[in-house]
């Protein structure tokens, strides 16, 4: 005896054997139960989900003859039952619209209509791809479908319901089938792989499940592939080899090198990758794909990888968004290269060149503080030293000294100098954060956080957000900016509380004051209002933009 795929020997006989399709399987069997039987059903789904199995369900439901009347558990003994499973019944017709589309076809079926059924209650015509009808097709079938005699039951299957005329839409019950996917298909691989007596992990299951992409067909084909791949046997190594995938924890160390800009390490975890002979399209994908999930758990926490966690921990959001559009941009555009490599490799290239977050391994080495410009206080003029606080005389008698003094050595509870500036006030410390040289990304993080204190090497800022999450890469950015400022050993905290005044705060407020400002200036200007009123003409909110 030949063998039987997969795909074929687990086909449902009954609804109870039907996966992931639930809502259907019940509306099917109240109907029937209920006496309610349409007399045209379109049922829509992407491919392998089950729209031909439920209409030969269906059929057997409506024909079965261990019950007098129509019965939602056919008993698949009958004569009727078994005719329809294999495809030998009088009054059941299998049509594939795809091979047959001209109305001439469409005439011929029609007029079987009138005819009564010779063996069950009702003459069933299953049209499969019924979408690739042509106009005059459908036109034919109109009037039939409309008004067809008692014993007639149409059944469309599609995947492409929005090419079915709604004439026709509106003359039929539609119901639209899910894609299966997760533990309920995951679910079902076992059953059968338990039936089958076939060795596996997890992951295996997994991988395959996931290349499914939602059809339950596919991932039965699927795993007839890999257990011939893998000589009757289901290992991860062998499905990964078969599928093209690759191993995520490379994939995410590459992510990394991309968020730390690190282009050496980036190219050298892709030459790791192509070492396992994946194809590139799938590379890009599967870097689409991690992208995606750090995203979901930036805003849903709903991931149980801890290394995708600890990944949307150290990336931006608004970055990982950045890096996402490349990719799928990247993809969008990845048939019509010539060549699969460059393209993912310009992929890459371009995220690190639209990396805006400073490189820390890049970075300049610090030097002295005492070369720092912005920590010399020779702006300060003899006739203000009299006035000036303790603190800032022992800077100024160390700036008059001719031994060089590194300011870290300098009693810790002396505040810094900056801009001739001790950083002790709301004031100061945005002088302060104006004058570091920091991504946008940081300055978008720290400039809403206002000063609390600094005191023995800890600076404290306080913001809005009672978490205050900021990603490790832009606070280490931070850190390090300011280190190279204030000295190895600052610590920096960030609590929650009432936040003062901060640095882009301030600004935002100059901004709105200006904008009242000039928004009052046109409303107040006689001439303007004037010609206004004789032309009947109004100025468009938010038109008016101040003098910069």
């Amino acid at each position: 005896m030949s063998y039987e795929v997969l795909a074929r020997k687990y086909r449902p006989t009954n609804f109870n054997e039907v996966v992931g399709q639930e809502h259907i399987v019940q509306a099917i069997s109240n109907g029937i139960s209920q006496d309610r039987i349409h007399q045209a059903y379109i049922f829509a789904g992407t491919r392998g989900v089950g729209k031909t199995t439920l209409a030969r369900i269906l059929a057997k439901c409506l024909n079965c003859q261990s019950q007098e009347n129509p019965t939602s558990t056919p008993c698949d003994n009958c004569a009727n039952c078994e005719e329809i499973r294999i495809g030998r019944h009088l009054d059941f017709l299998e049509v594939d619209a795809a091979s047959k589309t001209g109305v001439d076809d469409m005439r011929d079926l029609l007029e079987t209509v009138q005819y009564k059924p010779s063996q069950g209650r009702y003459k069933i015509y299953l049209i499969d791809e019924v979408h690739m009808l042509s106009t005059s097709s459908f036109n034919a079938l109109l009037k039939t479908l409309e008004e067809p005699p008692a014993h007639i039951i149409f059944i469309f299957a599609t995947t492409n319901p929005d090419k079915i005329p709604k004439t026709v839409q509106s003359r039929c019950l539609q119901l639209n089938l899910k894609t299966v996917g997760g533990p309920v298909l995951s679910g079902h691989l076992k059953k059968i792989i338990d039936l089958e007596s076939i060795p596996y992990d997890e992951e295996s299951v997994e991988l395959i499940c996931n290349s499914a992409k939602g059809s339950v067909r596919d991932a039965l084909t699927l795993l007839d592939q890999a257990i011939a791949h893998g000589n009757g046997e289901l290992k991860s190594i062998d499905v990964k080899k078969l599928l093209g995938t690759i191993d995520d924890s490379l994939l995410i160390s590459l992510i990394n090198s991309v968020v730390d800009g690190d282009g050496e390490g980036a190219f050298n975890h892709l030459y790791k990758i192509e070492e396992l002979s994946p194809e590139y399209e799938a590379i890009l994908k599967s870097i689409i794909s991690i992208l995606h999930k750090t995203s979901l758990e930036q805003v849903l926490c709903n991931s149980k990888d801890s290394a995708i966690k600890d990944l949307a921990n150290r990336v931006d959001e608004e970055f990982c968004q950045l890096l996402y559009e490349i990719a799928v941009n990247a993809y969008s555009k990845f048939h019509v290269h010539p060549s699969a490599k460059e393209s993912l490799e310009i992929c890459l290239l371009r995220m690190l060149a639209f990396n805006p977050l400073h490189k820390i391994d890049q970075s300049p080495p610090r030097t002295p503080v005492e070369e720092k410009k912005n920590l010399k206080t020779e702006s300060l003029s003899k006739s203000s030293k009299s006035e000036l606080q303790p603190e800032a005389k022992v800077v100024e008698a160390i700036h008059e000294s001719k031994t060089p003094v590194i300011l870290k050595e300098i009693d810790t509870k002396i505040p810094p100098v900056i801009n001739g500036k001790i950083i002790n006030s709301s004031e100061s410390w945005v002088s302060f954060f104006d004058s570091l040289d920091i991504s946008v990304f940081a300055r978008s993080y720290f400039g809403y956080l206002s000063y609390a204190s600094y005191e023995n090497n800890t600076l404290i800022l306080v913001g809005l957000d009672e978490e205050n999450k900021i990603p490790d890469n832009i606070f280490s950015e931070f850190k390090l900016a300011c280190m190279s400022i204030l000295g190895d050993d600052l610590d920096i905290k960030v609590e929650h509380g009432h936040v003062d005044s901060s640095p882009l705060g301030i600004k935002d407020n100059e901004a709105a004051n200006k904008q009242t400002i000039a928004e009052e200036n046109i409303t107040q200007d006689a001439s303007i209002q004037n010609f206004l009123k004789k032309f009947d003409g109004s100025i468009k909110d938010g038109s008016i933009k101040p003098i910069t």
